[in-house]
C-alpha cells in the first residue's frame, strides 16, 4: 500500500526470553498490577538536594542521597528513626515515605495525615507542625512563610506555623466555589490558589455557578436513592462566572481584580510578578479564539494594560503561565502555538517580543528552566520523533541548541540548574527503566539504575510499531500492534482496534510497553491482535494535525482510523471478518462512530462512557472544538450519533457509570431511546457509584466484561 511507510518489528528481546516464558498473567494482575506488581524498579521521589552536590531519593523506606563528587550513596534518614521522633512528639507513625520536598539544605516537608510537617535533618527536630481538619482539600503550602492554604467545602482557610487558622472566604451559598480549580480543569488549570513569590498574598479563584443549570444524578447508596445535582454547563448554555481575589496576609483584606465584561470569559494561567505588585492573566473569550495577556494591579485590582493578544480562526488554548527570569525580572518566557507548534518566546513586561527561542515543526512539551546564568534554557520536545521525548539545551544568546539525551525512548530528566548535571530517567520499548547521571554538556557520568524486565518469567504478547500515511499523504500516523506470544503467521486472528482519538492524547509512544496498558497484553495473549492508531486530532503533533477536527468531530478521526483498518486487512493473519473496536470517553464516541458510520467493517464494539451528542457535553471543551450548536448546526448534526442508529449491523455494548459528571448519562440514555424507537438491539451495562471510569477492584470486573463480550461475539 502507498500509505504504508514503514512497518518495523520491535522484538523487545527482554520480553521474549524463551526459557522463562512459563507464566501467564492473571486478569487481576493485568488490570491492577501494572504499577503495583510489575512496575519497573526505580528511585522514588528523585530530586536535587539544595546547596549540596547530591540528589536524594527514597529506597527501602529510607531517604537516601548520592553525592556526585564522591559518587557515594548515603542514608540520610531511616523511617524507623523518623517514626521514633514523630511518636515522641505525639504524632502518628508513617507507614511508607510519601512525597518528600526539600525546603532548605537540611529541612524536608511532608504530609502526615492531617498535618504538614517540616523536619530538620541536622537537629533531628520538627521545625513546624501545621495541622488542618480532616476534611481539608486543595492543600497549598507557601515555602516562604510556612502558611498553608486549603479549602473546606467551598471556602478557603489559611493556617500558619503557629497553628492559628483564619477563614478568608465566608460564602454559604453552595453555588459559590472558592479556591478550587475552575473552567472544568481546561487550559492547564489544576488548582485554585496561588501564593505570591514572598508569601504576602494569596490569589484565588472565586467561581459563581448559581446561574448554571443543575444536572441530576442519582445516588443509590442511601436507603431511598438521593438526588445529587451537579453544575454542568452544556455547550451553548449559560456558563459559570469566575473572578480572581487577592488576600493580603498582613491586613487580612481581600481585593478582587477588575477583570471586567463579559463575565463569561476564561481567566487562565495565573502568574505573579516577582515584586508581588502585579498579577498576569491570560484572558480568553468564550469563543476561545482571542486571548489577551492582561496585567492587573494586585493591591487595587485595577486593570493596568494588555501586553499582547493572540488570535486564531479555530481556537487559542493557553496551558502554561508566564515564567519570569530571575536575573531580569522585566522579562518572562511564554509558550504559544501561534506558529502552529508549541514554542518558547521571551517578552518584556511592556509587551514587546524579545525573541522566539525555539522554532521548528515539532512541539516543546515541557520547559524545565534556565541555568543560574539564565543563558541556557532546558526543555523537552518531540524534535527527534513524535514517539519520543528528549532533553535539549538552548544557548539563548547564540540561538544554538543541543540534544542532551541520545538513547531512543521517553526521557524525564531531573536537571540541576546550579550544579550543571542532570539525572536522566527514561524508558523505551526495550528498556523498562534506566537512570543515568550526565553533565549538562551531555557527558555521561554514571549509570545509577538499570531495571530488570519485570515480565521475564511471563509469556508476553509481542509489540510491533507501525507507521502509516493519511489518505492525502500529508501526515504520518503512528500505530502499535500486539500479537499473542504464540503468534502463528499461518493462522487468522480476531482483531480489536483500541481507540481514543481525541485532543491532548497520545496512546502510541516509545516507552515501556509502547504506551499500552497491561490488560491489552493480557487480551492479546488470549488469541487477539490489539491495534491502536493515533489519528489526526490527537496531541503533540502540531496545531494543523490537531485542529483539523474543528467543527467536525469524528470525521477526520474516522478517516484515519479506517486507514489503519485497511492496513490490517492487508495482513494475511488478520481475520477481516472479525474486527472489533473498543474505547472510552472520546474513545467511546469514536467506537460508536466506527460501528455506525463504517458498519460493514466492524463486527463488535464496546463503547465506555461515550459522548453521543456533543450538545450534551460541557461548554469549555465542547465549544472549543465544535463552537455552539447554534453556530455549527451541521457539525453537531453530523456528530450526533443518534442520527445513525439504523446503520448498526454488529453487536454493540455501551457501558456507562451512573455518577458520571464528565460525560453525563443522558448521552447513552438518549441513544438507547433512539435504538428502541427504531427497533435496533444494543447491549448496555452500568457501573453503579462510579464516575467517568471504573477504578479500584471493580476495574477487574470491567475489563473482564469487555474481554468476555469480544470472546462471545467476535
Amino acid at each position: 500500500m502507498k500509505r504504508l511507510l514503514v512497518v518495523f518489528l520491535l522484538s523487545v528481546n527482554v520480553l521474549l526470553i524463551a526459557h522463562s516464558q512459563n507464566k501467564e498473567l492473571t486478569l487481576s494482575q493485568a488490570v491492577l498490577g501494572q504499577r503495583r506488581e510489575f512496575g519497573a524498579t526505580t528511585l522514588k521521589n528523585l530530586t536535587w538536594r539544595p546547596q549540596t552536590n547530591a540528589f536524594s531519593y527514597i529506597k527501602d523506606n529510607c531517604l537516601m542521597e548520592f553525592d556526585i563528587k564522591t559518587q557515594k550513596e548515603d542514608t540520610i534518614l531511616k523511617m524507623d528513626n523518623l517514626n521514633a521522633i514523630l511518636v515522641a512528639n505525639n504524632l502518628p507513625k508513617i507507614k511508607n515515605y510519601t512525597q518528600v520536598e526539600w525546603v532548605s539544605q537540611f529541612a524536608i516537608c511532608f504530609n502526615l495525615e492531617t498535618n504538614l510537617i517540616v523536619f530538620n535533618l541536622s537537629t533531628k527536630k520538627i521545625e513546624s507542625n501545621i495541622g488542618y481538619l480532616s476534611n481539608a482539600k486543595n492543600i497549598d503550602k507557601c515555602n516562604n512563610n510556612e502558611n498553608v492554604a486549603y479549602t473546606i467545602n467551598n471556602n478557603i482557610f489559611i493556617t500558619n506555623k503557629y497553628n492559628k487558622t483564619i477563614e478568608i472566604t465566608l460564602d454559604s451559598n453552595p453555588g459559590i466555589v472558592n479556591g478550587q480549580s475552575v473552567h472544568r480543569n481546561e487550559f492547564g488549570i489544576k488548582k485554585g490558589t496561588f501564593w505570591s513569590p514572598l508569601g504576602n498574598y494569596l490569589a484565588f479563584y472565586r467561581m459563581d455557578e448559581t446561574m448554571v443549570t443543575d444536572y441530576p444524578l442519582v445516588d443509590i447508596s442511601t436507603r431511598i436513592a438521593t438526588l445529587k445535582n451537579v453544575k454542568y454547563p452544556m455547550a451553548g448554555m449559560k456558563s459559570h462566572e469566575v473572578t480572581l481575589g487577592v488576600y493580603n496576609v498582613q491586613t487580612r483584606l481581600t481585593t478582587f481584580l477588575k477583570t471586567g465584561e463579559p463575565k463569561e470569559q476564561y481567566l487562565t494561567n495565573i502568574a505573579w510578578s516577582p515584586d508581588e505588585k502585579s498579577i498576569y492573566i491570560a484572558v480568553l473569550n468564550r469563543e476561545q479564539n482571542h486571548l489577551w495577556m492582561n496585567q492587573y494591579n494586585a493591591q487595587t485590582g485595577d486593570f493596568v494594560k494588555t501586553l499582547f493578544e493572540e488570535k486564531n480562526d479555530k481556537y487559542v488554548e493557553p496551558v502554561e503561565p508566564m515564567v519570569f527570569l530571575k536575573s531580569n525580572p522585566n522579562q518572562f518566557i511564554w509558550q504559544s502555538r501561534r506558529d502552529g507548534w508549541n514554542h518558547i518566546y521571551i517578552y518584556n513586561v511592556d509587551g514587546a517580543l524579545v525573541k522566539q527561542i525555539t522554532k521548528g515543526n515539532w512541539e516543546v512539551t515541557d520547559v524545565l528552566g534556565f541555568d543560574k546564568s539564565e543563558r541556557y534554557l532546558y526543555y523537552i520536545s518531540t524534535q527527534q520523533n513524535p514517539l519520543e521525548r528528549h532533553l535539549y539545551c538552548m544557548d539563548t544568546k547564540k540561538g544554538v541548541e543541543k540534544r542532551l539525551t541520545t538513547i531512543h525512548g521517553t526521557h524525564n530528566p531531573v536537571v540541576s540548574m546550579d550544579l550543571g548535571y542532570f539525572i536522566d530517567v527514561f524508558s523505551s520499548t526495550e528498556i523498562p527503566n534506566q537512570i543515568d547521571l550526565y553533565s549538562t554538556s551531555g557527558k555521561f557520568i554514571k549509570n545509577i539504575l538499570k531495571a530488570d524486565n519485570p515480565f521475564k518469567d511471563y509469556s508476553m504478547a509481542k509489540l510491533e510499531m507501525v507507521t502509516l500515511k493519511t489518505r492525502d499523504g500529508k501526515f504520518t500516523l503512528n500505530a502499535r500492534m500486539l500479537k499473542p506470544a504464540s503468534f502463528d503467521a499461518s493462522k487468522k486472528y480476531p482483531t480489536v482496534v483500541y481507540v481514543y482519538g481525541g485532543p491532548h492524547s497520545q496512546l502510541v509512544t516509545d516507552d515501556w510497553l509502547g504506551g499500552a496498558r497491561l490488560w491489552e497484553y493480557y487480551m492479546a495473549n488470549k488469541g487477539y491482535i490489539l491495534f491502536t492508531l493515533d489519528n489526526r486530532g490527537t496531541g503533540n503533533r502540531g496545531f494543523e494535525f490537531e485542529g483539523v477536527i474543528h467543527r467536525n468531530l469524528g470525521v477526520n478521526e474516522l478517516d484515519d482510523q479506517m486507514v489503519g483498518v485497511e492496513y490490517l486487512k492487508t495482513l494475511p493473519y488478520v481475520d477481516a471478518n472479525r474486527i472489533g473496536v473498543h474505547g472510552w470517553s472520546f474513545g467511546g464516541f469514536m467506537t460508536v462512530t466506527m460501528m455506525l458510520k463504517q458498519a460493514d467493517q466492524f463486527k463488535v464494539g464496546v463503547a465506555g462512557g461515550p459522548v453521543i451528542d456533543w450538545k450534551f457535553y460541557e461548554v469549555m471543551y465542547g465549544e472549543r472544538y465544535m463552537d455552539t450548536p447554534d453556530e455549527n448546526p451541521e457539525g453537531y448534526k453530523n456528530a450526533d450519533l443518534k442520527n445513525f442508529v439504523t446503520n448498526l449491523k454488529g453487536r454493540l455494548l455501551i457501558i456507562h457509570d451512573d455518577m458520571d459528571e464528565t460525560v453525563v448519562p443522558q448521552n447513552s440514555f438518549t441513544f438507547l431511546n433512539e435504538c428502541i424507537k427504531n427497533n435496533i438491539q444494543v447491549d448496555y451495562f452500568t457501573y453503579p457509584q462510579h464516575q467517568h471510569n471504573v477504578a479500584g477492584k471493580d476495574r477487574v470486573h470491567l475489563i473482564d466484561k469487555i474481554i468476555t463480550y469480544f470472546d462471545e461475539h467476535l
